[in-house]
């Protein structure tokens, strides 16, 4: 079995919670042999990136150079090829760096690639049996990845819970001087931070949040006086901003908010990889949806088919009556 690396995603100095993900999709493929986290970045922010993965992984690669601050994939890509076994399994998120990262990086390592993995079904011989989704989710995809010369495996996150385990006592590893100069005719510009709104929904524990499903701009009221009932606030996808029901300081996913509540409400969400890309923090999600077939039961604690037009004033009345608040 070839060997098999985590690539880790961090900001601000700290790692994204899909390197937890990464490490428990790896054990799917190989239980036997632990991954190796690849870290690439520079500073201080860097450092503490790597000793923090220490607890996760046995052995952590630190890829350093100034070039490499900002995660520009051009240059990751560059500095991977140069690190890398070319026969290697590489995990890395199925995010929109992921996305940049990943098909590029198969091609100069002569492997396969499968993007927006949502499930391992095993390794027999050289192949890996893998589930990826097709058409928006509605069509799950069974996948053979010949693995002899190596694979790139987008990982869609949420999808691989993590798996609490003793500390592996890992050790770091500077890989940097292996990378040489590094070129790219991109450069960083600026970061722009979406700006909070009147509900700030990165600080609440609980979130009630609307997806097409919703219908309309007046059955809104339903998921708010859910929310209240429940000290909650309402949160949303990118549908529900696209048609201005509510502003965009409230939507969730790889192109809005990144939220950390301990319980997510998916209400009439179909569960993209986008959407889920800005649920951080492994909270405990109830997903909401009339159709069974939709993806968001896949990371879902707990799934309830059933239409959310009709299902949430019954849960807002339900609780209100084991509250004992009068309603309005």
């Amino acid at each position: 079995m070839s060997r098999i690396f985590a690539y880790i995603v961090h900001q601000g100095g700290v790692a994204d919670d899909s390197g937890a993900e990464l490490a428990a999709a790896a054990a799917r493929i190989d239980a036997a042999q632990p991954p190796v986290a690849v870290v690439t970045g520079w500073g201080a922010e860097l450092d503490a990136v790597c000793d923090s993965l220490r607890d996760s992984y046995k052995e952590v690669w630190k890829v350093a150079q100034e070039a490499l601050a900002y995660p520009n994939a051009e240059l990751v890509r560059q500095a991977l090829v140069r690190v890398l076994p070319h026969d290697c399994i590489l995990l890395v998120p199925h995010s929109h760096f992921g996305v940049d990262l990943s098909p590029g990086l198969s091609i100069q390592l002569d492997s396969a690639y499968v993007p927006d993995v949502v499930d391992i079904e095993g390794v027999a011989g050289s192949t890996l049996k893998l589930v990826r989704q097709e058409f928006g989710g509605q069509v799950s995809a069974h996948v053979r990845c010949d693995i002899a010369s190596g694979a790139v495996l987008n990982l869609r996150p949420g999808a691989f819970p993590a798996v609490a385990g003793a500390p592996a006592g890992g050790v770091v590893i500077d890989k940097s001087a292996g990378i040489g100069e590094l070129t790219s005719r991109r450069r960083y510009l600026e970061t722009i931070v979406a700006e909070a709104g009147a509900v700030d929904i990165t600080r609440h524990a609980v979130l009630v949040s609307i997806g097409r499903g919703i219908e309309e701009k007046e059955n809104v009221a339903l998921a708010e006086e859910l929310a209240e009932v429940m000290g909650a606030a309402v949160s949303c996808s990118r549908p529900v901003v696209d048609a201005k029901w509510l502003e965009k300081s409230r939507q969730v996913g790889s192109s809005g908010q990144t939220v950390k509540p301990k319980v997510y409400l998916a209400c009439g969400i179909s569960g993209s990889f986008q959407h889920l890309a800005g649920i951080k923090g492994n909270p405990f999600i109830v997903a909401i949806n009339k159709n069974p077939n939709a993806p968001i039961f896949r990371v879902a604690d707990v799934g309830i088919v059933d239409d959310i037009l009709e299902f949430l004033p019954e849960l807002t009345n339900r609780i209100r009556e084991e509250k004992s608040v009068p309603a309005k």
